[in-house]
């Protein structure tokens, strides 16, 4: 049996966007991101994380600093009776012209291969156009969050789902539309996983 899941972007949607977050310390749970995450626990969601983190490749922090930051994020969720079933990050340089690195849908289609997840009953939820566009390569129905609807129409000629202000938001908002729309499969399989 496949699984349903909501892949979310991390900086900027579960958390502070911090510029090149390098310290645990200054890892924060962005307001409601909890309560949008136990939903989606309690409603049969795999939550699994894709994000880009070249931090690593610049030299500002290394994997396990990485794994630290991860560990918090889970730990604060725990706190709250909300979890994330997997990470899957791109450690790479975007000059490495890698393939798993967002826009492209790498990390997505690895998840729903280790996984097992049905990538037409899945949502990508991120901040960025880039999230927006490995969500539809992927298959998935997306979830831009923005304070700035107009901003779609400027950077993205491929619209989004639906716009959200959070994570919160737009959970609501998945829950209620869920399996109104069936998207198309594009396989690629690569990436990396972060426990």
């Amino acid at each position: 049996m496949l699984h349903k899941a909501a892949f979310l972007d991390r900086d900027g949607t579960i958390a502070k966007d911090v510029h090149y977050c390098s310290d645990p310390g200054d890892f924060e749970l962005l307001p409601r991101v909890t309560a949008a995450i136990r939903l989606l626990n309690q409603h049969g969601y795999k939550v699994i994380v894709i994000t880009n983190q070249s931090g690593i490749a610049r030299g500002y922090f290394t994997e396990h600093t990485l794994s630290r930051i991860h560990l918090k994020m889970k730990t604060e969720l725990l706190k709250h009776n909300a979890s994330i079933d997997a990470i899957y990050i791109c450690p790479h340089h975007p000059d490495e012209k890698c393939e798993c690195r967002k826009p492209k849908p790498t990390l997505l289609l690895r998840a729903a291969s280790d996984i097992g997840i049905a990538l037409e009953q899945s949502y990508m939820i991120g901040d960025h156009v880039k999230d927006v566009q490995a969500g539809r390569a992927a298959g998935c129905r997306t979830v831009w969050l923005t304070a700035d609807p107009k901003q779609q129409d400027a950077e993205s000629q491929r619209p989004s789902d639906h716009i959200a202000a959070d994570l919160f938001d737009a959970v609501q908002w998945l829950l209620k539309n869920a399996g109104s729309r069936v998207c198309a499969r594009n396989p690629i399989d690569n990436g990396r996983r972060d426990q």
